[in-house]
């Protein structure tokens, strides 16, 4: 099952350094039965990047408490996609959300999107409101539309390590 796990930059650089990337609580979202269930229309393609979208707002959780403890980190939302075997549907969380049973290893990698640069001051915001965004701040979640208006690049897998080098 193609999954896309929330991560930010420091996740991906223990990614590239430890071969595997092991998803906070073991949190991912897919295409799950429930989340196609949920929409009236829409391919697959469409429903998958709903997923990764959710994905990318849980990163924005991450990068909040990343921030918290070094406000110098690069405020950018990342999320793998990966192709897993062994996935556990969790209906009670969330309707796209899944459990991994372990770590993703690099080569089942099949792409990384991240926010380019320009997204970062929009993004860097929306991660100081994500938690009154949830609790129903329209404030706040006007700021979070405001990052969730970038969109993420894609990179190959073996383009990940001089992307981080960029950075």
């Amino acid at each position: 099952m193609r999954v896309y796990v929330p991560a930010t930059v420091a996740m991906l650089r223990r990614l590239v350094a430890d071969g595997e990337l092991s998803p906070v609580g073991g949190t991912a979202f897919a295409l799950t039965p429930m989340l196609r269930e949920s929409y009236a229309t829409g391919d697959t393609e469409e429903l998958e990047y709903a997923a990764m979208m959710d994905a990318a707002r849980a990163a924005l959780r991450l990068l909040a408490t990343e921030l918290e403890a070094d406000a110098d980190a690069p405020a950018r939302r990342a999320v793998v996609s990966a192709d897993v075997d062994d996935v556990q549907l969790r209906p009670d969380l969330d309707d796209a959300v899944v459990r991994l049973s372990g770590p993703v290893p690099l080569r089942v990698v099949a792409a990384v999107h991240v926010d380019l640069e320009a997204a970062e001051p929009a993004v860097r915001a929306a991660a100081a409101v994500i938690d009154a965004a949830d609790l129903g701040d329209a404030d706040a979640e006007f700021t979070l539309g405001d990052a969730e208006d970038h969109e993420l690049a894609w990179y190959a897998p073996q383009e990940l390590p001089f992307l981080l080098e960029l950075m």
